[in-house]
């Protein structure tokens, strides 16, 4: 699990890290769908938690490139969003499969952890500076 396209652009940028962090989530998040037996339940999981993982990454990316703070804080507060619903789509996942505890159990603590990151960026970001 490489994200190419990330380690081909040698960034110095402090966002790319966050950038980088979420894009090697949405991977662990495919790989872990990549295990689960293919059924009609599981295929309404797998879509739900690729589509929440995804979107994360790709909000983020999207608010570092706002066009105004409100703009950043809108699109870092629908990452958070994402992520939060990322744990759900888990658990349902472990409740399904639960075989795949351990290692859903990991992903799960990266996306509390990309949730209280995002929240933290969304308050530093809604407070005035005076």
């Amino acid at each position: 699990m490489n994200n190419q396209l990330a380690n081909d652009q040698n960034s110095q940028k402090v966002n790319f890290d966050l950038e980088e962090r979420t894009a090697i989530f949405g991977e662990k998040v495919i790989d872990l769908v990549k295990k689960i037996p293919e059924n009609s339940i599981n295929k309404r999981l797998i879509e739900q938690v690729v589509g929440a993982a995804g979107s994360l990454g790709a909000n983020y990316c999207e608010a570092t490139e706002a066009e105004s703070r409100n703009d950043f804080i809108h699109k870092v507060g629908i990452a958070k969003k994402e992520a939060r619903e990322t744990t759900y789509w888990l658990k349902m996942i472990v409740a399904a499969e639960p075989n795949l505890k351990e290692e859903a159990l990991k992903i799960y603590q990266e996306a509390k952890e990309l949730n209280l990151i995002m929240n933290a960026i969304v308050i530093k970001s809604s407070t005035k500076i005076n």
